[in-house]
């Protein structure tokens, strides 16, 4: 007899499941796709200013058109100052030099629409009030060339 229980998955599970789905994408002729990380870090002296990170993810040993910015952070008392901008284009730079040809991320509506939009990204979907405030979770992305 079959069981459903509500529970979390357990680490033998979890393997299992992430092995199915590369079993599942093999089955449709779809190579199984790995990720590089890349990742900028601005530091003074021994002080953590912020980072800009994500995953390039590959087909074979070619980068996929997409890069997913999982996090770009600065430090409040450097924030401002134009680092989360150069962070990003340095991110842009190398990824881009690797092949990727665009970018997307995530950001809160209260957070840094502003921002992105600055360095030319556009809005790809808005899913209004997702935060406790009120405010959206906003998906952003770029053409890099």
């Amino acid at each position: 007899m079959i069981q459903i229980l509500n529970r979390e998955l357990t680490h033998d599970e979890f393997s299992r499941v992430k092995v199915g789905f590369d079993e599942h994408a093999l089955d449709n002729n779809v190579m199984v796709q790995e990720a590089d990380r890349f990742t900028f870090v601005a530091n003074e002296k021994d002080i953590f200013v912020g980072t800009a990170s994500g995953l390039a993810y590959k087909n074979g040993d070619t980068y996929a058109g997409w890069f997913y910015l999982t996090d770009l952070f600065v430090e409040k008392a450097y924030r401002g100052k134009g680092w989360g901008g150069k962070l990003l284009r340095l991110l842009e730079q190398e990824i881009s030099q690797a092949g990727v040809q665009h970018i997307w991320t995530w950001t809160a509506g209260y957070e840094a629409p502003s921002f992105y939009e600055k360095q030319g990204y556009h809005v790809f979907t808005s899913f209004e009030n997702w935060y406790s405030d009120g405010s959206a979770r906003v998906g952003f992305c770029k053409r890099l060339f």
